[in-house]
C-alpha cells in the first residue's frame, strides 16, 4: 500500500510534528541507531528491551503503537531541542520546509539558485533548473503572454495563414 512519506519496511522512517507545529523526517536504518534514538533522542531507553520493538519486523508490524510513542515525545519539544538530540546521536532526519523557508533558504542564496524572471504580470522569483553543467549555464525565458506564440506553432504544424485567420475569426484561439 502506499506509504506517503514513511519508508515500506522500515520503522522508524517518516514524518513527525513537533511542538512548534514543525515537520521532520526522521530515518532509522538500523539496530544500532535504534538504540541510541530510543536512549538519547527519546530518553526512553525503556524501548530499547520492549519487545513489541525488538527488531524492524516487530516495529513495523507495531507502527502505530510506536508512532504514537514518538510522537508525542516530539510534540513535547521544540524543533531545536529534537535535532540537538538527533544530531548527538547520528540520526538521519531533515526538516520539511513550509514554502516560506523555501524561498529563504540559505543554501538557495549561496548556490544562486534563485532568480527573477518577467511575466507578462510583472517580475517574479523562481528557480534556476536543478542542473550544473559545465557547458552551459542553466536559463529560464520570460513567461510568454497567453496566445503569444499561437501563429508561430500553428505555422510549424503546417497550417495556413488563412486557417490560422479563421481559427482567430471563429475564437478557436
Amino acid at each position: 500500500g502506499r506509504t506517503g512519506a514513511e519508508h515500506a519496511s522500515i520503522y522508524p522512517y517518516g514524518i513527525f510534528q513537533t511542538a512548534h507545529a514543525e515537520t521532520l523526517i526522521v530515518g532509522l536504518q538500523n539496530e544500532r541507531e535504534r538504540g541510541r534514538f530510543c536512549q538519547t533522542v527519546l530518553n526512553k531507553p525503556e524501548l530499547i528491551n520492549d519487545p513489541r520493538f525488538a527488531n524492524n519486523t516487530d516495529r513495523s508490524v507495531n507502527r502505530e503503537e510506536l508512532r504514537d510513542i514518538i510522537q508525542n515525545n516530539f510534540i513535547s519539544q521544540s524543533t531545536t531541542e529534537i535535532i540537538t538530540r538527533l544530531e548527538s546521536a547520528a540520526i538521519a532526519y531533515a526538516n520539511v520546509n513550509n514554502m516560506e523557508d523555501v524561498w529563504q533558504h540559505k543554501q538557495l542564496k549561496a548556490l544562486n539558485r534563485l532568480i527573477t524572471t518577467p511575466t507578462p504580470e510583472g517580475q517574479i522569483s523562481t528557480f534556476l533548473p536543478p542542473t550544473n553543467n559545465s557547458e552551459y549555464d542553466p536559463s529560464i525565458s520570460a513567461v510568454p503572454a497567453l496566445g503569444e506564440h499561437s501563429r508561430q506553432i500553428l505555422e510549424e504544424l503546417g497550417f495556413t495563414s488563412n486557417e490560422i485567420n479563421n481559427f482567430y475569426d471563429c475564437q478557436v484561439i
